[in-house]
């Protein structure tokens, strides 16, 4: 395949008809010339030059490829300055990774903030189950993801940014909502469904409560869910329970959220790769660390 040094080197020795001095000009050494001519001409299969100790002088196919080798380096030329042109008109993108919705809705104060302070900055949300979410970020489409991960890999960081106890949330007229909290033997003895989604659109520390809390109840008692959103659909509607890690600013209006405190507080965080905490992912964590503690309180 042509290359644009190819190109570079025979318009150089064409211009001089020698080649030290094209070599001077383009500052590589002659043989590296030579090797750059003697290619073009093989991949070509036709000599551009007539060379002899002498001098150097094109040929019939030399003298008409110049005209291509002119136009195809000027068109290289215009197509780099487009490219630059795109990526610099581009807005800045910033990749961000969660399992569900309700972080979706806890970051929402945050990104509204940002977009006013930084509106050159997108943000390319991803919801993408757990295991998904992990390559992401390992394949870096993403700058971090959101999770109750507990630890970072070996070539991520964390952020803590909120404890989030552990919840039952039901609707207002649920046999459940008159509790003030709740254990899970007081789950099993007020009896009702409990609506759950699969494992991989929980977070390993939060599927490991729910388990706890699912144990022994049969399939009568199970509303089996392909996402949290249907989940929370049929809570909201009367249907069954669920449980939730209390996220500040994450709540659903309407529903009664029940603390559970046999169980510890869940840490939610930011994972991302070592090294890579840019300005602006730096001021997006800060402003949810702030918006979070406000609705905490």
């Amino acid at each position: 395949m042509l290359n644009t040094t190819q190109l570079e080197c025979f318009l150089a020795v064409a211009n001089h008809l020698n080649f030290s001095r094209a070599a001077q000009e383009l500052h590589i050494t002659q043989p590296a010339v030579s090797h750059q001519i003697n290619t073009l001409e093989a991949e070509l299969e036709v000599k551009l030059f007539h060379r002899t100790s002498k001098n150097v002088r094109l040929t019939q196919a030399g003298h008409q490829f110049g005209q291509y080798a002119r136009e195809i380096l000027k068109l290289t030329g215009i197509s780099r300055a487009r490219m630059r042109q795109w990526r610099e008109e581009l807005p800045q993108r910033m990749g961000l990774g969660c399992r569900n919705f309700l972080v979706l809705r806890a970051l929402q104060p945050a990104l509204t903030v940002l977009r006013q302070e930084t509106p050159q900055l997108l943000p390319v949300l991803r919801q993408v189950p757990s295991a998904s979410l992990d390559n992401l970020l390992e394949e870096e489409d993403v700058q971090a993801i959101f999770t109750m991960q507990r630890e970072a890999g070996p070539k991520t960081s964390r952020r803590h940014l909120a404890d989030c106890p552990v919840a039952c949330v039901c609707a207002p007229d649920h046999p459940l909502a008159g509790y003030e909290q709740l254990t899970v033997d007081q789950l099993n003895a007020a009896g009702g469904r409990i609506a759950s989604c699969p494992p991989p659109l929980y977070s390993p520390p939060f599927l490991e409560v729910f388990s706890h809390a699912m144990a022994g109840r049969g399939p009568d008692r199970i509303l089996f869910c392909d996402s949290l959103e249907i989940a929370c659909t049929l809570v909201e509607s009367g249907y069954a329970f669920t449980l939730l890690p209390d996220m500040p600013g994450a709540r659903l209006p309407g529903l009664r959220y029940i603390p559970m405190p046999q169980f510890q507080p869940l840490s939610f965080g930011a994972l991302y790769r070592t090294g890579s905490l840019t300005p602006p992912l730096k001021r997006l964590l800060a402003l949810l660390e702030d918006s979070m503690q406000t609705s905490a309180e």
